[in-house]
């Protein structure tokens, strides 16, 4: 057997302790199911799921729009921060435990929002929903995916992302009948309690760290001879952010929360600049959603079977013709398309990402890697309402401000052209047991770089 194929049977050699089990059907798609399930519960922090809160925040504690946005950007930028952070607890302590976590922090968060009666009190709930819900626990189910998952990782984070996503886009209208129900208090509240009543038992019941936790193997492949076990591969954080596919990856991530959370935020003003009324353009975001959904699948799909640079550049020219087509959209059908690339653009780059930093840097040190492109992430969608307001009060409409920031996607499509893949001889490997609740080494290794 020559040497990258013992690597690979290695690689999927199960803990000897758990033989026993892996006669079981493959727990992955399970796990593909409660990870998505986890996606869509973090709708109470996502933009999407906060905005239904604030024309009752405005009216009831008397306080301005500028003042709402500032907190919302500080709390998202703050939230931000912590991502590292998470990312190698996730590493340390395994997803289980950290979901969990993150489900008692976000809960507890959320219904502390219930009693807030000012502004200090709103902006440090911001801080702890964007760092809980919108940027903690969707990048623990994603990275959870991912450990479960190889030959077919892109199709099964596609199917999270895309159920995820689902659920995320259905909140709002949830939301919006328990505030006129119940008012906004009461909503928060109920919130929380859904995510402990949700999110912690998921994680204590139904979510398993990795395949060797239970004797099973990556993609519920058995190994095709004898082996010994081996532990995680991968690249440290202090390797990945050596590279050029990192900042490159993260670049293209940047631009699309940023211009993404600018465009969504400012929906109502600017598609009405182009003519179209309140609830057309409320409505836009149904063709958003749809394309997001069937964009994720086929990238999910495609990503397993092609290099992540083509579909990198695909995601950010459609980005970058979402964001200049806004520009001439009218009612009626350019409305539409614009909605359909906006989504597709989306839902395109969440797949990609989330396969292509195991695939270039293992999965030793995968959360921490993903961690701190999170805060990148999380960190640019704070300032896209900002920048596009601002490029309409400086001109006194959105066609400038959007001609301007259409440069950003080009600007990460040319850093994607200008970095090419790691390989494995570049910056090492590091091999390193990874501890798990029983206090012992993970025995099932992740995939090795450059496959």
């Amino acid at each position: 057997m020559n040497r990258s194929a013992k690597s690979r049977a290695t690689a999927r050699s199960p803990h000897p302790a758990a033989e026993h089990a892996t006669g079981r059907r493959f727990h992955g798609w399970r796990i593909v199911g409660y990870s998505a399930l986890a996606m869509a519960m973090t709708a109470p922090g996502q933009t999407t799921g906060v905005s239904v809160f604030i024309d009752p925040l405005i009216e009831d504690l008397g306080i301005s729009r500028t003042q709402v946005s500032t907190a919302y950007l500080a709390g998202t930028l703050i939230g931000a921060c912590a991502m590292p952070l998470v990312g190698r607890a996730i590493d340390r302590y395994g997803p289980r435990r950290v979901i969990a976590a993150v489900g008692a922090v976000f809960g507890a968060v959320l219904i502390a929002l219930a009693f807030v009666t000012g502004i200090v009190g709103l902006t440090a709930g911001f801080v702890g929903v964007r760092m809980a819900g919108q940027g903690a626990l969707s990048l623990v189910a994603t990275t959870t995916v991912a450990y479960w998952f190889d030959k077919r990782r892109g199709l099964a984070l596609g199917i999270t992302s895309a159920i995820g996503t689902a659920g995320i886009s259905l909140a709002p209208l949830l939301i919006e009948r328990l505030i006129s129900a119940y008012g906004w208090r009461q909503a928060w509240a109920i919130e929380g309690i859904a995510v402990w009543l949700i999110v912690i038992p998921l994680a204590l019941f139904g979510i398993r760290n990795r395949p060797a936790d239970i004797g099973q193997h990556t993609d519920g492949i058995p190994p095709t001879t004898d082996t010994t076990d081996v532990p995680l591969t991968g690249n440290t954080l202090s390797q990945a952010l050596r590279t050029g596919a990192f900042w490159s990856v993260a670049a293209c991530l940047a631009a699309s929360s940023m211009l993404t959370t600018g465009l969504n935020f400012h929906q109502i003003a600017l598609l009405g600049e182009r003519g179209l009324t309140p609830v057309e353009a409320a409505a836009n975001f149904l063709p958003q959603t749809a394309a997001a959904l069937l964009a994720t699948l086929a990238a999910g799909a495609l990503i397993d079977r092609l290099p992540p640079k083509p579909m990198l550049l695909a995601a950010m020219a459609v980005l970058a013709s979402a964001v200049l087509g806004a520009r001439l959209v009218e009612p009626g059908w350019t409305a539409v398309g614009y909605g359909l690339l906006l989504g597709a653009s989306n839902g395109l780059l969440r797949a990609v990402e989330a396969a292509t930093y195991p695939r270039y840097f293992g999965t030793a040190h995968l959360g921490a890697i993903r961690g701190t492109a999170h805060t990148i992430t999380v960190a640019a969608s704070a300032f896209g309402p900002l920048a596009i307001s601002l490029g309409h009060d400086l001109t006194g409409h959105y066609g400038t401000a959007l001609l301007v920031l259409a440069a950003l996607p080009a600007a990460a499509a040319l850093a994607v052209i200008l970095t090419r893949a790691p390989q494995p001889e570049d910056y090492g490997t590091v091999t390193e047991p990874v501890r798990v609740e029983n206090g012992g080494p993970e025995g099932e290794p992740g995939p090795t770089r450059g496959r």
